[in-house]
């Protein structure tokens, strides 16, 4: 089945040319394709470039008679989320998510994560321009799958789980950037511009090789940005009840799975002779309970229990997660939140700052910019908890390096 109908691709198709030059940039960009690993990188190259081609400027998606309501709606929410997105939040002003492509699939990408049966400590990739990253993203899902059964064969716990969206980190800006997906592009409204501010702050600071660093701050914009979105915006009062709502339960989740990230740690810390396997177990077996009495706590709350049907479909990601689970799936969840706190405290520094957007993005480079030493340093001291990862790291003030 092709993505799109020939129609939607006609005149807006990057040129054959124009296709053959991304092809070589991204070669050149994951470390050149004439690697003992060509064929992972063909696939990568192929994948973006389907999708660049399934694309078209969304204003040419709006003058279609024949779009259907519910969709151009969020097309022009998504518009309106992008422009706030550099004019409010200092984020990058590019051809990203100018564009939609309809994939026809439920994700953009699987990615497939893997740890040791003893350990949260992710497996790694390493490229010349993304850095040591703990995943492995792949365009098919078969693809994914093929890539996960020898790690599992050799006794990694190994996850994969589907991905709506991505960053290309702006390399691509040159032949229409990121677009939007059919894959989110229908989500609620707090949700949707949310993911944008996400995949646009990693066009704004990213550092190679830091996968909790890049997506704690890009969490921490997308937080900070959707609840300023929504101070603006004129359909706030039906979007933002049920934004906050779904923050309560994604806070209500994230206490969950670190206090099973926590047992586990303490388990590998020191492991009992001969047990660890049935130890392990029951730390999982705990973490599915507590799951499912908080699953009911949700379905029964006032903003779910009236439209049960549709509240059981939006969690079937999550319960499929949940039932998945394992040290590959931890490990990665990790990444998302252990800094955020610390990047929150860095944005509420710069509230005396007559453009505190522009300054926090700036001290978060400077910060990215220290050594990792200096930079673990000053997360921790940021924290208002400090986490397992700060260690001995001394409780010193921030650097005055990042003010």
């Amino acid at each position: 089945m092709s993505v799109v109908s020939p129609l939607r691709l006609r005149a807006q198709r990057p040129s054959r040319h124009a296709l053959r030059l991304a092809c070589l940039a991204l070669c050149a960009l994951v470390g050149g394709c004439a690697l003992p690993d060509a064929g992972y990188y063909w696939q990568s190259a192929r994948g973006q470039l389907q999708m660049l081609h399934a694309a078209r400027p969304v204003t040419d998606w709006l003058q279609d008679p024949g779009l259907a309501p519910a969709l151009r709606s969020q097309l022009q929410l998504a518009q309106r989320a992008r422009d706030f997105a550099s004019q409010a939040l200092a984020l990058p002003d590019n051809a990203s998510y100018r564009r939609y492509a309809a994939l026809e699939r439920p994700a953009a990408v699987w990615n497939v994560t893997a740890a040791p049966p003893d350990s949260l400590e992710l497996h790694r990739w390493c490229f010349p321009v993304a850095g040591c990253v703990g995943y492995r993203g792949y365009f098919a899902l078969a693809d994914a799958q093929a890539q996960a059964r020898p790690l599992a064969a050799k006794g990694f716990d190994v996850h994969v789980y589907p991905v709506p969206a991505y960053s290309t980190l702006g390399y691509l800006n040159w032949l229409g950037g990121d677009p939007l997906l059919d894959t989110f592009v229908r989500w609620p409204e707090g949700e949707l511009v949310g993911l944008l501010f996400h995949e646009l702050s990693h066009q704004r600071v990213y550092l190679a090789g830091d996968m909790a660093f890049n997506e704690s701050y890009a969490t921490a914009v997308e937080r900070l940005g959707t609840q300023a979105w929504l101070r603006q915006s004129a359909t706030a009062a039906a979007a933002a009840p049920a934004w906050q709502a779904a923050q309560r339960r994604r806070g209500e989740f994230r206490a969950l799975t670190q206090r099973t990230r926590q047992a586990l740690e303490a388990l590998y810390a020191a492991p009992p002779p001969n047990t660890l396997a049935q130890a392990k177990a029951s730390i999982l077996q705990d973490f599915h309970a507590r799951y499912q009495d908080l699953r009911a706590q949700w379905l029964a709350s006032p903003e779910l229990a009236t439209r049960p049907q549709a509240a059981e479909q939006s969690l079937q990601r999550l319960d499929r997660w949940v039932a998945e689970a394992n040290n590959a799936s931890f490990g990665a969840l990790s990444a998302y939140d252990l800094w955020v706190p610390a990047f929150e405290a860095l944005f509420a520094q710069q509230a005396g700052e007559a453009a505190p957007w522009p300054a926090f993005h700036g001290a978060v480079q400077r910060l990215a910019r220290q050594p990792e030493a200096g930079r673990l340093q000053a997360l921790c001291a940021l924290m208002p908890e400090r986490p397992a990862a700060c260690g001995d790291a001394a409780p010193d003030t921030v650097s005055s390096a990042i003010r």
